[in-house]
């Protein structure tokens, strides 16, 4: 009997647990089933957790997922389900016990998600805006999402990544026009609980042509995913990743060619950078995320049933992530090649 099942893709467009069983029986009919995905992120005000169904079929009952998807009745339950987000705190022996604060989750509509596979501009979420701890140096957190379904409870849980230790070490990024096969490094603590990091650098810059307003510019280097066995370990605390130091006149190369100001095509074009022109984005991701995220994508992501969940009583993940953005500075010597060489940069 051949099976049919609809999945929903992650709330945060993308872009993390160990748990009980997670066995879900497929086979009866039109049976629905629940889908979870949720990343707490201790940085943010405001968390979001999507509690969603999927349908199982047969040959005999066919059910088109790429329609039903389309139908927002199919893929949400009716009214509001009780959800809660319960805290758990590390004691002693490394044990986690309840602390006694439940988090009441609410359903709120979003009406901007763009069109695809799911339904859209408007989606059913469920919310909280209550503040979650930080992991400090001797104080762990977790949290358990339960959700009842009829007579049915769906459990899943997370260690809660991040804390007061993680940070971007890094105040100003160096390269240069003929970096050539020369490295330099992005420099951070480690979080909490994570066991993958996600970097990007981006350069933002102002263009005016033929003396009209400034347009705003970027350019963007993603590192890529990295897990601990592909970080660099400077000492004790800080680790680092590698990045080419030609990297920036790479990217603006591809970005803006020819088109200069010493271009005889376009002599009127002016670019311009504030003091720290750069950003550092990095995510740091939990064990369940990147198993979610590495098992998946071995077997593809359009398969009938994910290979790996996470969720007691359904499917999906729940898991935890944290980002941080930091501005930085430039070199002096980037300064220099970006006024000095054909990239159509002059001060203000």
């Amino acid at each position: 009997m051949k099976k049919l099942f609809l999945s929903l893709s992650l709330l945060a467009g993308l872009a993390f647990f160990n748990a009980c069983t997670t066995d879900v029986e497929l086979y009866s009919e039109y049976k629905d089933i629940p889908v979870i995905y949720g990343l707490l992120d201790a940085s943010q005000d405001t968390n979001f957790i999507r509690i969603n169904r999927a349908f199982s079929g047969s040959n005999d009952h066919p059910i088109n997922a790429a329609e039903v998807s389309l139908i927002a009745d199919s893929s949400n339950y009716p009214g509001k389900l009780r959800a809660y987000i319960v805290k758990y705190k590390q004691g002693y022996g490394g044990h986690y016990e309840s602390t006694g604060d439940t988090l009441v989750l609410d359903t709120i509509t979003i009406h901007d998600k763009e069109e695809g596979i799911f339904y859209s501009p408007n989606q059913k979420v469920y919310w909280t805006d209550k503040h979650l701890d930080v992991n400090t140096e001797t104080v762990k957190y977790k949290y358990k999402l339960l959700v009842y379904k009829d007579n049915d409870t769906i459990t899943t849980e997370t260690n809660l990544v991040g804390g007061e230790g993680f940070k971007i070490i890094t105040e100003s990024l160096g390269f240069m026009a003929d970096g050539n096969d020369l490295t330099s490094k992005v420099k951070f603590t480690l979080a909490d609980n994570a066991v993958f990091y996600d970097a990007k650098m981006v350069f933002y810059y102002k263009e005016s042509v033929n003396g009209g307003p400034l347009t705003d510019k970027q350019v963007t280097y993603s590192f890529g995913v990295k897990n601990l066995d592909n970080l660099y370990q400077e000492n004790a605390q800080v680790y680092y990743i590698n990045y080419g130091m030609s990297t920036l006149f790479n990217l603006l190369k591809d970005a803006i060619g020819g088109d200069t100001v010493i271009n005889e095509n376009h002599p009127n074009v002016f670019r311009y950078f504030d003091e720290k022109p750069m950003k550092i984005f990095l995510s740091a991701g939990g064990d369940e995320l990147y198993n979610y995220i590495q098992i998946n994508s071995q077997t593809g992501y359009a398969q009938t049933v994910p290979d790996y969940t996470n969720i007691n009583g359904g499917y999906g993940v729940f898991s935890s992530r944290i980002n941080l953005v930091k501005p930085v500075a430039i070199s002096p010597a980037t300064q220099r090649d970006l006024y000095g060489k054909p990239w159509g940069f002059v001060q203000q």
